[in-house]
């Protein structure tokens, strides 16, 4: 990836840290910063490349004898929901998502705090204040929007945050109501994001860092045809790649 000289983009790798979802593996980063004019379109080249963004920090794994965080996408047009994922619409029919600014709130705060005691009690993000919650939801240097998806009773039940690219929509972070496992609300959030994509008529879905090895993030294989970066490029993820 290249840069004009004119305005040079520094990149810089993190000190090597616990990783936090293979245990005994340490992590390492690379990372930008994506203030600045250009913002959107270094966003949209680094999301092509594999990049995720927190705040206004763009980022990817660059772990010494490691390569499990593989990126992932989903082309909107070739994806077909399968039995399950049409279960999921059904169990879920009743919800809307509304598409409001990346704006924090008290009711979202109060569900994300529920929702990382409830699946993430020993990670960092559980200890998260208010201001800290607002930071990463509002500081954000690109387009940025969260959609709420609500009950009739207008019961805030799932939220998700997602980046506008040219080419697509980023997952960045979702949280929901972890008491009713049986509507799937993470996966429903999901195939909301896949079907809004196809509405706009954008080509995918980003879904960050697939890791065969971590539950946590080995469910976005569900979601086929699916497309994981390999050795630069996009290609079809394949049954030898889940062997």
């Amino acid at each position: 990836m290249t840069f004009s000289s004119r305005h040079p983009q520094f990149f810089y790798t993190t000190a090597p840290q616990p990783c936090p979802y293979l245990p005994d593996r340490m992590e390492r980063k690379v990372v930008t910063d994506l203030s600045g004019p250009n913002a959107e379109t270094l966003h949209d080249r680094l999301s092509r490349a594999g990049f995720r963004r927190s705040h206004a920090i763009a980022y990817a794994p660059v772990c010494n004898g490691c390569n499990a965080c593989v990126p992932i996408r989903i082309p909107v047009q070739r994806f077909t929901p399968g039995r399950t994922q049409k279960r999921v619409f059904k169990a879920n029919s009743d919800l809307q998502g509304f598409q409001v600014p990346a704006k924090a709130t008290a009711e979202q705060f109060v569900l994300f705090r529920q929702y990382q005691l409830a699946r993430h009690a020993t990670g960092d993000m559980a200890s998260m204040n208010f201001a800290d919650y607002r930071s990463m939801i509002e500081d954000t240097p690109i387009d940025t929007f969260m959609v709420e998806f609500r009950s009739p009773e207008n019961h805030l039940m799932a939220v998700s945050l997602v980046d506008a690219l040219s080419d697509g929509l980023s997952a960045v972070y979702s949280f929901y109501d972890t008491t009713d496992s049986a509507r799937s609300l993470g996966s429903f959030a999901v195939l909301w994001l896949i079907e809004h994509a196809r509405r706009r008529r954008l080509p995918y879905v980003y879904l960050g860092y697939w890791i065969a090895q971590s539950r946590k993030m080995a469910y976005k294989t569900n979601f086929r045809p699916a497309e994981i970066l390999s050795r630069g490029s996009w290609r079809d993820l394949g049954e030898q790649d889940l062997a």
